[in-house]
């Protein structure tokens, strides 16, 4: 154990000389066995090295920006948002109603009350998908949608409220078309339009802050604006490409879900091999919306689910479908792993190290869910004992975290003046945004027993001595 332990500190030294971090796949593997906190340790002239491994959680956990979600017909800033975590969500929809001004401006008394609404949600410690709609249907003769033009208009009146509340906004459906904002049955014609929906798009591009993505409901658009899938190195870059995903309200629902894939150059199987690539780095969410039990059987609900990198869905409706799930025995599973499910399996780093020097860190951790997170996320190593240090890991990025298994490996310097005594070491990914870092209810929680400290959003992994 101890000559293991040497040539993997060995290793550990060897990349922090390098100066780089790095995170690469690991391929399926198998679980490395032990229980938690089992450690491994061995001497060099330099420090002392711990392997120490982690019990994974039976249950899901509430993390942000994943999971079910609740729906609802709008928002209300009298609304707790918190009564949604007590029940397992992190995320909610709401469509934003604009009925009343297809041709005119939108009043300030709305913009305002979408700001106080939104501002409600960050006290909840929850996100929400937004839609904007003209009209709730019905299909197939609709109420009246907006014309392009007064469309760009309200974009434009949106966009400082919109950039205002972006950290609470997880992603935007594209909305404004047609009946539900669904992007058919426009009275208007616009979903038969392609240059008014790049219109649209470009607008909603420039009123949002340029990590939020923009899902499109129906493929043949994405597939027609972008005939070749976004690839990983155009992944995350703020390109229009690069920030748009899919939202299916018709999923699972029949061998077309409802005309998804509307067939010849957009069949199912063409639309889900592109989807496939795409939803990788972007978000793929929506909802059931009838029985049909052919592509809705758990074995191949999941297979799809896996195959699309599904991040949200949503739990009031088809409340049949969801109920056959929990009868079948698939509802917890697909609870779990919708979205991204991190799980640490071990981390290697000194038990003692000196003050002023490096600190080297390995880890070893699993995907278990059907997506990675795909907003923007710092990664930070902390150091809590007699002061608490916090050094951010450069070029770890956690949207690259794809389901499967990950190595990774870097190093920080800590500082000269750091207190001597026993620190505990963490591994915190909060959110992008400054407004909701020190929210841990928006920080990643890692699938683990005995790591997850509520109060700070940190993921402890074990102890560190700094000596003089």
């Amino acid at each position: 154990m101890r000559r293991i332990a040497i040539v993997v500190w060995a290793l550990i030294v060897l990349l922090a000389t390098a100066c780089r971090s790095a995170a690469t796949p690991a391929g399926p593997g198998t679980e490395i066995p032990g229980p938690a906190a089992t450690v491994a340790s061995g001497t060099t002239t330099q420090a002392e090295l711990q392997t120490l491994t982690y019990r994974p959680l039976e249950g899901d956990v509430v993390n942000p920006e994943r999971g079910f979600r609740h729906s609802m017909d709008r928002l209300d800033p009298n609304t707790d948002y918190s009564v949604y975590r007590t029940l397992g969500s992190s995320l909610i929809f709401s469509y934003v109603r604009l009925d009343d001004y297809r041709t005119r401006e939108l009043p300030p008394e709305l913009l305002e009350e979408l700001d106080a609404a939104l501002g409600a949600l960050r006290r909840g410690g929850v996100k929400v998908v937004l839609r904007f709609s003209y009209n709730f249907g019905p299909y197939p003769k609709s109420e009246p949608d907006a014309p392009l033009d007064w469309i760009l208009r309200h974009i434009q009146q949106l966009k400082p409220v919109l950039q205002k509340n972006a950290d609470v906004i997880a992603w935007l459906h594209a909305g404004f078309i047609g009946a539900w904002g669904e992007w058919h049955t426009s009275t208007h014609g616009l979903d038969r339009d392609m240059n008014a929906k790049r219109a649209i798009l470009e607008a909603l591009a420039d009123a949002l802050p340029s990590d939020r993505f923009i899902l499109l409901r129906y493929p043949p658009d994405l597939m027609t604006l972008f005939p070749q899938p976004l690839t990983a190195e155009q992944a995350f870059s703020g390109s229009l490409q690069a920030r748009l995903g899919f939202h299916n309200d018709c999923f699972l629902s029949s061998d077309t879900d409802i005309g998804t894939y509307p067939g010849g150059e957009f069949s199912r199987e063409k639309a889900i091999a592109y989807l496939s690539q795409i939803t990788q780095f972007t978000p793929a969410d929506g909802e059931t919306c009838q029985v049909y039990p052919k592509l809705q059987a758990c074995a191949t609900a999941i297979q799809e689910m896996e195959t699309l990198h599904w991040t949200g869905l949503n739990i009031s409706y088809h409340k049949q479908v969801i109920r056959n799930w929990q009868r079948e025995g698939c509802f917890e599973e697909i609870q779990k792993r919708l979205g991204y499910r991190l799980v640490m399996e071990e981390a290697t780093f000194p038990a003692q190290v000196r003050r002023g020097g490096d600190f080297p860190i390995a880890w070893k951790l699993r995907n278990e869910g059907f997506a990675a997170p795909l907003n923007p996320r710092p990664l930070f190593l902390v150091l809590a004992g007699p002061v608490v240090h916090t050094a951010r890991l450069e070029g770890v990025d956690p949207r690259r975290w794809l389901p499967g298994r990950w190595e990774v490996s870097t190093s920080v310097k800590l500082p000269g003046d750091l207190p001597e005594g026993e620190y505990r070491v963490a591994l915190w990914l909060p959110d992008g945004y400054e407004s909701l870092r020190n929210d841990p209810r928006y920080s990643i929680r890692f699938a683990n027993e005995g790591t997850w400290e509520e109060s700070t959003g940190w993921n402890v992994l074990g102890t560190v001595r700094v000596r003089p």
